[in-house]
């Protein structure tokens, strides 16, 4: 069946709980108890910190599925009451967001080494024809705007106005834009426009309008992170990934939406809509970077994955999203989840666009440490037909029958009982009468490359607990954003369900230090086995929503998400309400996509192929037709 990220989220929530180990769970007994009204002596600042009891560690042994005796729990009292205190003592430096803890991931397996000698960008010629109305141009390639750019066909401030125009038309249907930095923008374009004139043009980026994700810091405006108490958050800098865009001569219009904190569609302001069906979500959490793309409104966007973040919105909006190697491109600036998974990549109406853009945003800037020296050398002209190229055949097999249920086991229950396991199994049959339409799109994918005459190598992803390992993502990100669970600022987050960042955050406090290393042991297994596979094949070819999204999100691989149709007039209907929950809910005229995966640092490679990909199916060229509300 699909996965998608907030139904790992929730796996790996319910497992915190199960797995977790002594300390973690004491603390949080311990801080619960805490919480509790205290006699104030006087002058005191404070109420006097609740000492850990036996009676807590027994709650927390047994949470833990471990036996400690009384004799045990009484020789812990006065080590663990000391613990606590080293805990409190961090806790009153209020680390900010941006401090990155002391450790670096690294997803190169052992004895691997990258490339670092760059060379001269090659990109596909292009001439675009100017058409009589500005606005027709709202959906053309990064390329195509760029040819129009440098022979001056068309000004910077032109297509800025008109971009701007398009955001303030559509937003109040796709609610995509949190903050128009239009100012900003329009004394750049005019800048832009001069150095064109006086012959310095700096590159395919130079005057092309674009939104950032709001989890990217800029002067002068709110970087708001889509979440309730951060409203009016103002950051004193440029997120590295704005100033190299700058310099490429970009003009930033807009900070985009993303779900509160980097989950899901909805924000403080609402939930960002899918152009082609806006009664559904964008998907998340790049939400407003795709949404706004797929409908025309910027030449191309900055979002970012941490499971499924590019992915998901690209699919549901029917982009091409590029979710760089991890350790490519600087976070610095950038609001962090989780530091050892996050991404930024582009989100782009071509593959090319997506080449173009990385181009100007990769490399070292030495402030985010996780960041190599490898070159990134675009080559439109790469002879793909020389790459071997794999595809992942268990995500392409037939949908298996479910087990049929026993007549016992259902005259055993209550009719309230009867009544819920029938709506289960009621949306189980949808979900999978879901999956087989959408798999024929994924089948026509193999048979389009074996008519471009690529041999397709059978593989397998490894078999390892990759779900268990994504608690390492909500405990880190409890870290992130640990004085809100503290201070009780959580509540001022959107959505309080129990699939939502309040309740993960609560829950990951449960997940001890020694647990949490362990899944790191178990990820270096995956780095290095999954990197195995690439020993093999250059190119692997996989379903979108699957198990590898999670996979290449912990290993640190790249993707690239393209378009792949859409679903016909006799694709099953959508569930009656978009929970948010599953990012492939389909619906007759919604977009499907193919992903496709490369070794570590192998992203020009990976781009060049999906691009002969692209450009044999051609679904880049479709766009949503609009209705501004």
């Amino acid at each position: 069946m699909p996965l998608d990220r907030r139904s790992f989220l929730a796996i790996a929530g319910s497992g915190g709980l199960a797995s977790t180990l002594f300390p973690g769970a004491l603390y949080a007994l311990a801080s619960q108890a805490e919480s509790k009204p205290q006699p104030k002596a006087p002058g005191q600042a404070k109420p006097k910190l609740a000492p850990i009891t036996q009676e807590m560690i027994d709650q927390a042994a047994a949470l833990a599925g471990i036996t400690i005796t009384p004799e045990q729990a009484k020789m812990m009292l006065g080590g663990l009451n000391e613990q606590r205190r080293a805990y409190s003592e961090i806790r009153k430096l209020h680390l900010p967001n941006s401090v990155a803890p002391a450790f670096v991931f690294d997803p190169l397996p052992p004895g691997a080494t990258v490339n670092t000698e760059r060379q001269p960008p090659v990109y596909s010629h292009t001439v675009a024809t100017m058409p009589r109305d500005l606005e027709d141009v709202a959906f053309y390639s990064v390329p195509e705007l760029a040819d129009l750019v440098q022979r001056r066909k068309v000004s910077s401030l032109d297509l800025t106005q008109m971009y701007l125009a398009r955001l303030k038309r559509y937003d109040p249907l796709l609610h995509f834009t949190i903050t128009l930095t239009e100012e900003r923008a329009l004394a750049h374009a005019r800048e832009a426009d001069r150095e064109i004139a006086a012959g310095k043009y700096r590159g395919s980026l130079h005057g092309l309008p674009w939104g950032a994700k709001d989890l990217l810091a800029v002067k002068g405006y709110p970087t708001t992170w889509g979440a309730g108490g951060f409203e009016h958050q103002m950051i004193d800098e440029d997120a590295t990934v704005v100033k190299r865009l700058d310099v490429a001569g970009a003009v930033l219009i807009a900070k985009l939406t993303l779900g509160a904190l980097a989950m899901g569609d909805w924000w403080f302001g609402g939930r960002t809509r899918n152009p082609w069906n806006p009664k559904q979500g964008s998907s998340g959490s790049s939400a407003g970077p795709a949404s706004a793309t797929s409908a025309g409104c910027v030449a191309f966007s900055i979002g970012s994955e941490t499971l499924g973040s590019i992915s998901s919105p690209s699919t549901r909006c029917g982009v091409t999203g590029l979710r760089p190697t991890f350790g490519f491109v600087p976070r610095t600036g950038a609001m962090a989840l989780s530091w050892t998974m996050d991404k930024l990549g582009p989100i782009c109406r071509g593959v090319e666009d997506c080449a173009i853009v990385l181009g100007a945003i990769y490399g070292p800037d030495e402030q985010d440490l996780s960041v190599r020296n490898a070159a990134f050398n675009w080559n439109a002209d790469l002879d793909w037909k020389g790459l071997r190229v794999g595809y992942i055949t268990k995500e392409f097999e037939p949908e298996k029958p479910p087990a049929q249920s026993h007549a016992k086991a259902t005259q055993t229950l209550t009719p309230e009982q009867q009544k819920k396991r029938a709506e289960r199994e009621q949306r189980a049959a949808a979900d999978r009468a879901r999956h087989i339409y959408d798999q024929k799109y994924d089948l026509a994918a193999l048979n389009k490359l074996r008519s471009m005459g690529v041999n397709l190598i059978p593989v397998e992803l490894p078999d390892l607990p990759y779900d268990s390992m994504t608690l390492l993502l909500t405990a880190e990100a409890a870290a992130a954003f640990d004085e809100l669970t503290v201070t009780g600022r959580d509540r001022l987050l959107t959505r309080q369900g129990p699939q939502d960042w309040p309740n993960d955050f609560r829950i990951a406090r449960f997940y001890p230090a020694v647990e949490y290393i362990q899944a790191n042991r178990a990820r270096s297994l995956a780095v290095q086995q999954v990197s195995a596979l690439f020993q093999k094949v250059d190119i692997i070819v996989a379903a979108t929503n699957s198990e590898q999204l999670v996979v290449t999100n912990l290993t640190g691989h790249p993707a690239c998400i393209v378009p792949n149709g859409l679903r016909g007039p006799d694709a099953p209907p959508p569930p009656a309400i978009d929970t948010g929950n599953d990012d492939s809910i389909g619906g007759p005229g919604t977009p499907v996509s193919i992903t496709f995966l490369a070794g570590h640092y192998q992203d020009a490679k990976l781009c060049a192929f999906a691009r002969a990909y692209q450009e044999a199916a051609g679904f880049q060229k479709l766009h949503p037709k609009l209705e501004s509300s």
